[in-house]
Formats: structure tokens, C-alpha cells, sequence
């Protein structure tokens, strides 16, 4: 008996696609890499960008594996305690505890592994990992999730942080003005500053493409709500063929558009990775009805094949624009996005 993923695996292997041959057709051929063009991406800016990406590029500059590469870097948020929607110190769901979701995705074989609902486990997107390489199966959920990552070692801790126990709180009791919580009387939570999910796109010396995507997810969600992070083709998707789309800020939005996914085959015909970006965020506009119908936030980073990058908003502002990070033998580099929507 084979399995499923061996299947897929022995087909591509092959060189034989399960994708139809109209759709094939269709398609503009992806444009080939420059060989010993090493390129890691993460959706942050100048602050948090060189502090993620170092890891990952001391990895990759030495010709290291392109997966350690681009989990190393996502570990850097997961652990940090400070970075208040992603891993340790993520903001909790509306019970005050802290659940997270995480997925990784190779495109060499184009084998895939993610998490979601996990508890008390510092660093998601190395479970993810681990269901992609030592399970037949793509998605653990809740205690399963816990239960699987305590299986291969992973220590089980708090990781509601002081400081999100505070922000938890200071929710909780001006959450209603009716109930039996009351504030401080000096009004003073001791807020800090929240940031956001984080997507790690990476390109190895060999063209091959990989990406993570990790989040503690929306702060207050009702108990067991999985947003786009840990959903293939929702929050990631890689094509090793083309490159790799991730997204952060409203989950459902992308999981309903598909939008990761959807951007990847926007390149694979054509689009730049900017441009691409930019038609996502169009699309999930056009499907809520116009600008005036949207009231959320979606931002959406791109890399492809040959090391090119895209980055858009639906919504910004003028010196507000998104930004995306990158890491290349050229250097590190932060570069501005587009939005389309002006707030």
C-alpha cells in the first residue's frame, strides 16, 4: 500500500502534475531562478525585520537546510514575549488562554504540516513541522496538537506573559459596563504596543521555496476559532514552481478568498509578486461589496521564484504604507508596500 502524501510525492517525482492540463495551458511558464540567489523574507518592517531574519540568513549564507532556515527566523517572534500576537505572550481568546495556530509549507515536494488551537507550546510552527515530516496527516488540532507536540518533547508551559494578563484583563473589565468587573481606579493596565502575525518566505541557492506562517491569532476569539494561519492556500501557500504568498490581519477573509493561494496563481500567470499582492487585496474588496463595505485589514506579501518581492495592504495610509523585510547577500532591506483603500 502507498500512502496519499507518498502518492502526490512519487507523481511529482515523476514530473507528472496532478494539475489539469488545461490550467497548465493556461499558464505563463514561471521565470527561472538566478542560481545562488539565497533570499529570506518576513512580513515586518525595519524593527522587527533584522532581529527576525538574521538567524535565518546566517542559515541560509551558509548553505544550510532552506526549512531551519525559515523556522529559526518564525521561532524569533514565537519566543519572544514581548511580541503580543504571535507564540509566548500572544493575547489570549476570550477565557484568557492563549491559543496558537502555525503551518509550514515545502515546495520541493510540496508537502505541508500545521497546527491550530495549540496550547501551552512555545514554538507552533516547529509542530507544524514535525506533522509535515513525521505524520501522514497535514492538520493537528487542540489537545491532539498539544498532546502529539509533548510526544516529541515539547514542554508544556503558561504562556500568558504578565503583561498580556494584564492587556487580557483591562478587556475583560470594560468589556460591559453592566457586568461585576470593574477597572483600575488610576485606569492604569500597563498597555503595551501590539504587533502582528508573522509570515517567514524563504529561497534556498538551488531556487527551491518554503514558508511559515504563525500567529496567536485574533485577541478575545471565541474558544476554538482557527483563522487563516493554519489553513493551506488561506495564510500560506508556496509553489515550488513559482514562489510563495502569506498573509496577515483578518483571518477569515482569507480563508473565504482563499487569498494565498490565489495570489500564487495570480504569479504563476503572469503577475509580479507586487502586482499579485495588489489583485488579492482587490479581489477580497470586490467580494465584500467595494471600499465602503470594508472596515478590516488584510495585508499580503509575496516572493517569487527569482527573489522578487510584493507586499500590499487593503487599507493604509500616506507614511503608514505596509512594509516587508528581506534578507539577501545584497544585505537587509525594508521595503515600503501599496494599500488600496486610504483610511
Amino acid at each position: 500500500m502507498i500512502n496519499r502524501r507518498k502518492f502526490i510525492q512519487t507523481l511529482s517525482l515523476m514530473g507528472i502534475s496532478t494539475t489539469s492540463a488545461k490550467s497548465r495551458l493556461m499558464a505563463k511558464p514561471a521565470k527561472p531562478n538566478s542560481k545562488d540567489n539565497p533570499i529570506i523574507l518576513c512580513s515586518r518592517g525595519e524593527q522587527w525585520g533584522r532581529k527576525v531574519l538574521k538567524p535565518g540568513w546566517d542559515i541560509l549564507r551558509k548553505n544550510g537546510e532552506l526549512l531551519d532556515a525559515i523556522e529559526k527566523s518564525a521561532n524569533v517572534t514565537e519566543l519572544d514575549p514581548n511580541d503580543t500576537s504571535v507564540g509566548y505572550g500572544g493575547l489570549p481568546n476570550e477565557d484568557g488562554v492563549v491559543q496558537l495556530d502555525a503551518q509550514i509549507m515545502n515546495g520541493p515536494d510540496h508537502n505541508c504540516g500545521s497546527v491550530a488551537c495549540l496550547e501551552g507550546i512555545k514554538t507552533p510552527c516547529s509542530v507544524a513541522r514535525l506533522v509535515m515530516e513525521r505524520t501522514d496527516h497535514i492538520h493537528l488540532v487542540g489537545k491532539g496538537a498539544q498532546d502529539f507536540a509533548r510526544m516529541h518533547g515539547f514542554k508544556v508551559e503558561n504562556l500568558l506573559t504578565e503583561s498580556t494578563r494584564k492587556i487580557w484583563v483591562e478587556w475583560k473589565e470594560n468589556l460591559s459596563d453592566k457586568d461585576d468587573y470593574f477597572p483600575p481606579a488610576d485606569g492604569n493596565y500597563n498597555r503595551d504596543r501590539s504587533t502582528g502575525t508573522i509570515n517567514v518566505l524563504g529561497v534556498n541557492k538551488n531556487g527551491d521555496v518554503a514558508g511559515i506562517t504563525t500567529t496567536s491569532g485574533l485577541a478575545w476569539k471565541i474558544p476554538g476559532r482557527v483563522g487563516d494561519s493554519p489553513i493551506i492556500g488561506a495564510g500560506l501557500y508556496v509553489d515550488n514552481e513559482v514562489g510563495a504568498v502569506g498573509a496577515t490581519g483578518r483571518g477569515e477573509e482569507m480563508i473565504r478568498s482563499c487569498g494565498s493561494f490565489l495570489g500564487v496563481e495570480y504569479m504563476r500567470n503572469g503577475m509580479s509578486p507586487q502586482e499579485a499582492c495588489e489583485a488579492v487585496c482587490k479581489r477580497i474588496i470586490d467580494i465584500n461589496g467595494g471600499p465602503s463595505k470594508v472596515d478590516f485589514n488584510d495585508k499580503i506579501v509575496a516572493l517569487s521564484k527569482d527573489g522578487e518581492v510584493g507586499c500590499a495592504a487593503i487599507q493604509g495610509r500616506k507614511g503608514g504604507e505596509p512594509t516587508v523585510a528581506t534578507w539577501s547577500k545584497k544585505g537587509f532591506k525594508a521595503t515600503k508596500g501599496t494599500y488600496l483603500i486610504e483610511v
